[in-house]
């Protein structure tokens, strides 16, 4: 499936693996994966994230790669595509390392750019916001993925 439309969030549920972009805001410090983030995307798609109520949380960082929560990393700029970003064969050596190669099934929340790098692992992988056009169109869906959880249960 390449896409989903703002409906087929319901499939997303219980995944066994979510995989949310970086940010480019970050703490100036030394820190956790989960706190070195700080700009308004990234905590939306942590929030969307953590509503599916995934086994397994990964940040895809554009230095790093993948990172638990928990991993303490150096602040960095590093956008992905640049000298010394993370590649495709990086992330397939630490997916295999971390014994996620063969979740499913997986979503992968952000751009184009952050699914296309979740795709060379889990070519599978759910991608809630295929086919919104800006950022306006992302944060809606990414409310929406927060809160369906609560309304499909009423």
């Amino acid at each position: 499936m390449t896409g989903m439309t703002a409906n087929d969030y319901l499939d997303c549920f219980e995944p066994e693996l979510v995989v949310i972009p970086c940010g480019s805001r970050k703490l100036g410090r030394r820190a956790r994966a989960g706190d070195m983030y700080v700009g308004s995307y990234h905590r939306a798609c942590r929030r969307a994230a953590d509503a599916l109520q995934p086994d397994r949380l990964l940040i895809l960082s554009a230095r790093y790669g993948l990172l638990d929560l928990d991993d303490v990393i150096e602040p960095y700029n590093t956008p992905h595509g640049a000298a010394g970003a993370i590649t495709d064969q990086d992330l397939l050596e630490q997916a295999a390392l971390r014994h996620v190669v063969r979740l499913d099934p997986v979503v992968a929340l952000g751009g184009a750019r952050h699914v296309g790098l979740v795709r060379t692992i889990w070519p599978h992988a759910r991608t809630p916001l295929a086919g919104t056009r800006g950022m306006g169109e992302q944060m809606a869906r990414l409310a929406m993925l927060r809160n369906g959880r609560d309304q499909q249960l009423m």
